[in-house]
């Protein structure tokens, strides 16, 4: 079953939106494919060297994938990259990002506090 809003995933049998999208993240390679597009469109083989160790055939199911879900395109000449939709989530990752980087900061702090 493809996953999409609306068809049962990892975690949600009713298919809710976020728990699919949570699913699609959590993906092997998919967070680091929508990382590496960030500055602008990639060729396939661009955006492989960028993700290291991903084998052709798991970039191009990822890919598959991202497209057929609204958020990644690819244009002849340009390469892969983000659509609206893409980009905006890519914004609200980064949220993620800056609360990630303030929460290991506290906890180092408290690391810290404990030692004395």
């Amino acid at each position: 079953m493809t996953l999409a809003p609306g068809n049962p995933s990892r975690g949600s049998t009713t298919g809710r939106p976020v728990m699919v999208l949570f699913d699609i993240l959590g993906q092997r390679w998919t967070l680091r494919i929508l990382w590496e597009l960030r500055e602008g469109p990639l060729t396939f083989r661009d955006l492989q060297a960028r993700c290291g160790d991903i084998s052709p055939s798991l970039l191009n199911t990822r890919l598959k994938s991202l497209r057929a879900l609204g958020l990644v395109t690819h244009q002849e000449g340009e390469g892969y990259g983000y659509t609206p939709l893409g980009e905006d989530l890519t914004k609200q990752l980064a949220l993620f990002d800056r609360w990630a980087e303030k929460w290991a900061a506290e906890l180092e702090l408290a690391k810290k506090r404990e030692k004395g």
